[in-house]
């Protein structure tokens, strides 16, 4: 008989470490709330023209899109990354200008899985929409350096370049495209491929085969207009004044069509080279638009939760053990006591587990110390009869036998005080 596994590039993400991901995108949700952002969780899979903007030259289009009829008739893909649907989702709805939201949840790409990439993979990230100004650039970046800051990771470095306006951009690709056709026979054969589709995308290669054409490749910064450079010498000033590290890489591009003016991304240098970029993002002024929205503004990021995790691995950093408990309560009498004082004390709000099945009482306690709760409550025939409560300190092995019409007071003066559960009608 088969046993059942999971599909190439997925993987099941067991306790602990599922609660290590939910504490994560905890503390990036904290930091971005606290300035403005609210969340928006869009659906998994849209009509597949939504995505074939991210860029027609982009392998997220060409190879890796996870598309397929639905029984509708309708062409169908899995999103493979968050912006695009944050942008259709303002061109359908309108909703006041500016737009700041934030999101978390699963992508798909079909590409080959390997250490911090896998074809189903979480981000977090944060979209505006409908302000161009230089300063919401240096919020934006200044949160994910932020973010990155409160998990402890210190080997994370910013790099920003701006790719100019639209008409700055055409005419960089088209330099490109000249200057890379006259070392055509030096590139590779993926290289020359790209070549004919984006000669922007270029730039992109890691294969030492193109690193000499692409060192000598023109760059961006000699075809920015004059509000371009502008914009982008504003963006590294607001980095200059908040103390943000930064490094300008005229060769940064970033791996989606839609950019223009400034793009930026964080690499950790505890990472292979090859897979050391955790995040980043720019601005896409045009996308809405592309989607059938107004002419509207967008500027966003995107944080790998993976990568993320491996960095933190790495510099030993956002450790995460299994929750403790508060209580487990321990009963040999049938059951019955523990169903109701398991039930009273997490609407008290304390965390409390139990033992089923009628266990003995040595299995019992074994579960307990299991269970790395500080603290047991056990009933037995006498508490039962005489209607207290054994508790007892799992640490130092202590107990006291208490009324049970006290066993809040005192887990309260033991462990600290609780606020009880608000159920909303």
């Amino acid at each position: 008989m088969s046993s059942f596994q999971t599909s190439p590039g997925t993987r099941d993400i067991l306790p602990p470490h599922a609660g290590r991901w939910r504490a994560l995108i905890q503390v990036f949700a904290d930091g971005v709330e606290s300035a403005g952002y609210q969340n928006i969780i869009p659906p998994m899979f849209e009509d597949l023209g939504v995505f074939q903007r991210l860029g027609d030259a982009t392998d997220v289009v060409t190879k890796e899109m996870y598309d397929f009829m639905d029984k509708g008739g309708r062409h169908i893909a899995l999103r493979p990354e968050h912006t695009a649907s944050v942008c259709r989702a303002f061109a359908q709805h309108r909703p006041t200008p500016p737009w700041k939201v934030w999101y978390s949840g699963p992508n798909f790409r079909y590409e080959r899985p390997q250490a911090g990439r896998f074809r189903q993979f979480d981000q977090v990230g944060i979209e505006v929409l409908g302000v161009d100004d230089s300063q919401l650039d240096v919020e934006v970046i200044s949160l994910g350096w932020d973010f990155y800051q409160a998990i402890g990771l210190s080997n994370v470095s910013l790099v920003i370049n701006s790719l100019g306006d639209a008409g700055d951009r055409g005419r960089y690709v088209e330099a490109l495209g000249a200057y890379f056709t006259t070392h055509s026979e030096t590139l590779s054969e993926q290289a020359l491929a790209t070549l004919e589709r984006n000669p922007l995308r270029v730039l992109d290669s890691k294969r030492p085969q193109d690193a000499s054409a692409i060192a000598g490749a023109p760059a961006i910064g000699a075809f920015l207009s004059t509000d371009a450079a502008a914009h982008f010498a504003a963006v590294c000033a607001g980095l200059d004044a908040l103390n943000i590290p930064y490094v300008v890489n005229e060769r940064l591009v970033r791996g989606l069509d839609y950019y223009q003016r400034t793009t930026f991304e964080f690499i950790s240098g505890s990472l292979d080279s090859a897979q050391n970029a955790v995040g980043g993002g720019g601005r896409y002024d045009g996308l809405v638009e592309d989607l059938g929205g107004p002419a509207t503004p967008g500027i966003g990021f995107a944080l790998g939760v993976d990568r993320t995790l491996l960095a933190c691995d790495a510099e030993e950093c956002f450790s995460y053990g299994i929750p403790a408990l508060d209580v487990f309560v321990i009963d040999t009498t049938g059951g019955s006591h523990a169903l109701s004082i398991t039930h009273q004390l997490r609407h008290s709000g304390f965390s409390a587990d139990r033992a089923f099945e009628g266990r003995s009482m040595k299995s019992q306690m074994k579960s307990a110390d299991r269970s790395g709760a500080q603290v047991a409550v056990i009933i037995g025939d006498t508490e039962a009869e005489e209607s207290t409560c054994t508790v007892r300190n799992l640490s130092t092995s202590e107990q006291t036998t208490i009324s049970s019409t006290e066993l809040q007071s005192h887990l309260e003066t033991v462990l600290g005080p609780r606020q009880p559960r608000r159920h909303t009608p």
